[in-house]
């Protein structure tokens, strides 16, 4: 090495090493041999020229020309190309409109229409095998520009790199070093800063995505904004978290240039990705576009999955954990998408039809808009409602299906067996256990027709049914499962996720493909719902209103009681009046997410939520806000004597609610078990939290608010019912990767059964005999008998028996209904039991069971009730992959005995619990009383009007609501007051005394104020 020579570390170094990696081999071929590079993207780009680079329509004039000279002489000939003119300027600007109005990508991939040419823009990736479509794409052009000089005014204003295919702007680069201790937020910076969005370059739909980059890291962004610029890090991730892993071949963001944009990727991305979305407010009639660029793992989840189904063919089960709000459903919509067109080893399609089963509507229209950009929608897709879709849509050609999971059992028995033979790709949305047991065998039985009756059954044996029952509930061999999931439970591992065998012998299980929630929090697609948790601790004082202290169960009471006080009026409209306070005063006074928050109140059910949504409601207008809240809740309800429905409350339909609730003046969602799970609204901002969180209803009720947003830094959850310790327990199996301990123990159905057996509630032979008669579609009148014979020997068990006897069987049923699809091996014994044990639990009575805290709400009374808000918290979750355990193979056991306990013991360790009451600091107390509290008290505008308008006894009412609301108001620094005036009557009656003898005026009394001495 010469002196003075060394590695150049600027970022004009890393420039260097770009272009050189990109344009190793020439891609520039005028009409030669094909070379295989222009194929397959190693390298394979050519050396752009700024001085090429037409500013006014934002084209390299140069690779243009020489793409239609090569490809379509004759619009080069029409459009002048070759000499500077009114033809070509003309030419240019109708090429540069098109572009303005359906974005680059539209016309790459349909061209344009100039006078009497159809004008192609790009040639797409060849089918195997087209010798002329291979010739074609490989006179495709590809090249990267260094410095671009990109302004119309600022001429000496440059990009560090630009990427153009056939003259067409498609990328732009800013590049940083962090040697030179610059990095990709200063190039992010640069972008937001010194790039004006109203360059031509820089429009909307322009380019496919603008790069920040660094050696360590990729950020993006699809549309250029000025400061409002969203870019989102486009890193492969790295211990489940963000950033890259180390490269030991060179730097940790080398595969955006080697892998990401290489011509056949970055021509994947064009033809199977990036798309604009058009979408319409059905109010205001305005479309709204926004352009759509895969995030990294999004990419790399369908390209690894069509890669292994197109090596391994049908059959196969995939499962992949991407966290909520990691855009799952884009990436289930290009996966259906590309499912369809894929072609095995036999260059044979590898599946027929794609049905992908849901609980989201919206994904049917995400997935519509994905295929609007390649094919004739109605021809293509369709949704399988009724009966007979399914079948129908297959028969007429439909290639991709959706349907819902409630749905999709039903549906496939309509499916006849004509369909047996055909290989289907079933991509399940939020996969749980759901899709296993039950739902699979109907599932199965209707895409292999085995479900179907035929002429041949009549020669069927009771054994030959038996066996085809077992093979209908295996998942299907002519079926591949892509199961995506945020919270993946231990069943749907168990069925989806890959086999791991451990050298103890042990075998778990874990997904196909992961993006963690550790990772989307640290990228921040997603928010850390965590962070900001907030815990209301309630205390409670009861009393006995009776003089016999009769005795209760106490377990048994403590819950009635706890539910009592919490949807007894005073309490809800005390944390009503927390919640909406705090929305004004922490959200919207605050201004989060620009102004727009909204915020949920999640109930533990449909009376407390139209309880909660008065309170809100009532003090909305007392404090005169101009927030309102929506309430949400299945069906119709009666409430205060009325029939009441979502649509009567709210007064709009209940499918406008999640349009609305974006819109003003309403800010707060009251829900009772709905837009609990898949609800998307990054303006969703705050939790308020009424109701028992625990697994994975924590996970994906909290998950609600994690939805990205421009300006959307942190959320907040306020929680009166559950605590830290539980809610982290929920979390911390998901955070990363999750695995299933161990498979779940077949043995297991042996020892239920034997259990099962021992208690003689059925003979084999009645087992026989039933499953005979009810494979054979016998009549009711035939096998009641035998199910009535079995419960009469059930009633004569004794009571810890029968609840044995009972959970035993509902154990056996559930659990052989989930191995019975993925053993290897058939056990007719066990089919035969689960049938007959399906029907004889649903004749069992439920074991008698005196309710020994029955008439306890009615011996009490609710002395005083009062919350109090603890510190903010964020709840850390440990660094390290999450478990869940195997399916449970045990049931039943005996029923604990009841603990009695008298009335008195009970509310003693009830108010123990809540109550603790203490009094300290009483200088500060007194300044509170004789000063702060008057003074502000007199100052409540209601009061004031109350006296001035009303007579004493109007200004004492309200009076003593404003007084009430000033103790609210202190109770965060002043926790000692509040509680003596929230548990203790003589003072409270005291201190309102005081303070309104300190504070009436009559509207003749002009007296000086008093003062306590």
């Amino acid at each position: 090495m010469s002196p003075g020579s060394f590695t150049d570390i600027s970022e004009r170094g890393l420039e260097d090493l770009i272009v050189a990696a990109l344009t190793t081999t020439s891609g520039e071929r005028d009409g030669g041999d094909i070379d295989s590079a222009s194929l397959h993207g190693s390298g394979g780009w050519i050396l752009g020229d700024w001085r090429d680079y037409e500013r006014e329509y934002a084209v390299d004039l140069k690779q243009l020309t020489e793409f239609l000279q090569a490809t379509q002489p004759a619009v080069a000939e029409a459009a002048h190309l070759a000499e500077d003119g009114p033809v070509r300027r003309k030419f240019l600007a109708r090429l540069q409109g098109e572009i303005t109005r359906r974005g680059v990508v539209e016309v790459l991939r349909h061209g344009i229409q100039h006078g009497q040419h159809h004008v192609t823009a790009f040639y797409a990736s060849p089918t195997p095998g087209n010798r002329k479509a291979e010739e074609q794409f490989a006179l495709n052009r590809f090249s990267v520009t260094r410095q671009l000089r990109y302004s119309r005014e600022a001429t000496q204003l440059a990009l560090d790199l630009a990427l153009f295919i056939n003259g067409l702007p498609v990328a732009t680069f800013e590049l940083k070093n962090s040697l030179t201790k610059q990095t990709v937020g200063d190039a992010v910076e640069q972008y937001r800063n010194d790039r004006d969005p109203r360059e031509l370059l820089f429009g909307f739909g322009r380019c496919l995505v603008h790069l920040a980059v660094d050696d360590a890291e990729v950020r993006f962004c699809t549309e250029l904004k000025g400061k409002a610029s969203w870019f989102l890090p486009f890193n492969r991730g790295w211990n489940d978290g963000a950033g890259n892993p180390p490269n030991p071949a060179g730097l940790k963001t080398d595969y955006l240039w080697k892998q990401v944009l290489s011509r056949a990727s970055l021509t994947g991305i064009i033809e199977n990705y990036a798309q604009i979305v058009e979408n319409k407010d059905e109010k205001t009639g305005r479309k709204k576009r926004t352009q759509i660029f895969p995030r990294y793992h999004q990419r790399d989840v369908v390209m690894a999955l069509l890669a292994d189904a197109q090596a391994r063919g049908a059959g196969r089960r995939y499962l992949i954990q991407h966290s909520a709000g990691s855009g799952k459903s884009n990436s289930i919509a290009w996966l259906a998408h590309q499912l369809v067109g894929l072609q095995g080893k036999d260059d044979k399609p590898v599946f027929d039809s794609v049905i992908v089963v849901t609980d989201r509507r919206i994904l049917d229209k995400q997935i519509k808009d994905t295929i609007k950009q390649f094919a004739q929608v109605a021809a293509t897709v369709g949704h399988a409602d009724h009966s007979g879709d399914l079948r129908r849509f297959i028969a007429s050609g439909k290639k991709i299906i959706i349907t819902t999971v409630q749905k999709f059992p039903h549906v496939l028995d309509e499916i006849g067996s004509e369909h047996a033979g055909r290989r289907f790709a079933i991509v399940i949305d939020e996969a749980h256990s759901g899709q296993g047991g039950k739902t699979a065998l109907a599932m199965n039985r209707a895409l292999t027709g085995t479900g179907r009756d035929t002429e041949e059954d009549a020669e069927e044996s009771t054994e030959d049914r038996i066996n085809q029952l077992m093979e209908a509930r295996k998942l299907l061999p002519n079926a591949s499962y892509f199961a995506f999931t945020a919270t993946p439970k231990n069943k749907t591992l168990e069925l989806f996720g890959e086999p791991m065998p451990q050298p103890d012998g042990v075998v778990k299980h874990r997904p196909f493909h992961s993006y963690t929630m550790k990772q989307a929090i640290e990228e921040r697609f997603i928010l850390d719902v965590l962070k900001n948790y907030t815990p209301v601790n309630s205390y409670y004082k009861l009393i006995k209103k009776i003089e016999d202290d009769p005795k209760f169960d106490a377990k048994r009471a403590k819950k009635k009681l706890r539910r009592y006080v919490e949807s007894h009026d005073h309490a809800i409209r005390l944390k009503a009046e927390i919640m909406v306070d705090h929305f004004h005063q922490d959200v919207l006074a605050r201004q989060k997410i620009g102004g727009q928050a909204r915020a949920m109140v999640v109930t533990s059910g449909i009376e407390r939520a139209l309880q909660y949504y008065h309170a809100i409601n009532d003090y909305l207008v007392e404090r005169k806000s101009p927030v309102r809240a929506i309430v949400a809740f299945s069906g119709e309800h009666e409430y205060a004597g009325k029939k009441v429905t979502e649509a009567s409350l709210n007064g709009f339909a209940s499918s406008l609610i999640s349009d609305r609730i974006a819109e003003d003046p309403y800010r707060l969602l009251v829900v009772a078990d709905k837009f609990l799970t898949g609800y998307d609204e990054p303006l969703l901002h705050t939790m308020y939290v009424d109701k028992g969180l625990s697994g994975i209803k924590a996970v994906q009720t909290l998950s609600r608010l994690n939805r990205a947003h421009p300006k959307k830094d942190e959320v907040f959850v306020l929680d009166f019912m559950n605590d830290a310790d539980t809610i982290k327990e929920s979390f911390e199996p998901y955070y990363r990767t999750t695995l299933l301990s161990e498979e779940t123990d077949p043995d297991k159905l042996h020892d239920l059964k034997s259990a099962l057996d021992d208690h003689q509630v059925y003979s084999a032979e009645q087992v026989l005999q039933f499953v005979e008669l009810f494979l054979a579609a016998a009549p009711r009148e035939r096998l009641d008998p035998i199910l009535d014979a079995c419960v009469a020997t059930y009633n004569e068990l004794d009571e810890d028996a029968q609840v044995d006897f009972k959970g035993k069987a509902k154990a056996f049923v559930r659990v052989y209904a989930f191995l019975a699809a993925i053993l290897p091996y058939t056990q007719a014994d066990w089919e035969r039991l689960s049938i007959f044990l399906n029907r004889l639990v649903l004749k069992l009575p439920a074991p008698k069971e005196e309710d020994l805290s029955r008439g306890i709400l009615e011996t009490i009374d609710m002395d005083s009730y009062r919350v109090e808000k603890q510190a903010a918290m964020r709840i850390a979750l440990p660094d390290a992959d999450g478990a869940v355990d195997p399916v449970p193979a045990t049931g039943g056991g005996g029923k604990a005995p009841p603990e009695l306990e008298p009335l008195s013991n009970i509310l003693k360790a009830f108010n123990d619990q809540f109550g603790n009451v203490t009094w300290e600091d009483a200088d500060r107390v007194r300044q509170l009383i004789t000063e702060e509290i008057p003074q502000r008290v007199a100052a409540d505008q209601a009061y004031r009007n109350a006296q001035a308008n009303s007579g004493r006894d109007n200004a004492r009412v309200e009076h003593d609501k404003a007084l009430g609301r000033v103790l609210i108001s202190l109770m965060k620094d002043d926790t000692e007051l509040f509680r003596q005036y929230s548990d203790n009557d003589g003072f409270r009656r005291w201190l309102a005394d005081t303070i309104f003898g300190l504070t009436y005026r009559a509207p003749t009394d002009n007296r000086p104020s008093q003062r306590l001495g």
